[in-house]
């Protein structure tokens, strides 16, 4: 029968509903034991720039004005697909972590190195 669902031929899910979400009480924390750097960061521009959570913080917009070799082979400390927005004339403090994985980033604005060859540890 077209559009009818067979209830007997469904899947043993082990007591978990096909798509659940299962949370924990305790909280998760990001970045767990990787060291953090804070720095200041101010817009000069006359615009909002906002950086995302895993772009090399170093090769932000020349807008931005911050220690950039302090940020080198860094990233914000935000959750992953967020970002943290600059709005012009002010400064806002932020914390950095470590790029992870094989730390080479490649394209953005190029100051990590040629096309391709972005690698961030020496």
């Amino acid at each position: 029968m077209r559009g009818s669902v067979d209830h007997s031929q469904q899947l043993q899910t082990g007591g978990v509903a096909p798509g659940e979400v299962r949370l924990v009480a305790e909280p998760i924390e990001l970045n767990a034991g990787a060291p953090r750097t804070t720095l200041t960061v101010l817009n000069t521009g006359d615009r909002p720039v906002q950086v995302g959570s895993h772009y090399h913080l170093a090769e932000a917009n020349p807008a931005l004005e911050f220690d950039r070799g302090a940020a080198w082979g860094r990233r914000l400390d935000i959750p992953a697909g967020t970002a943290v927005r600059f709005e012009p004339g002010l400064a806002r403090e932020v914390a950095l972590v470590p790029i992870a994985g094989r730390r080479v980033v490649t394209g953005l604005r190029g100051i990590s190195g040629a096309r391709g060859e972005g690698r961030l540890d020496g």
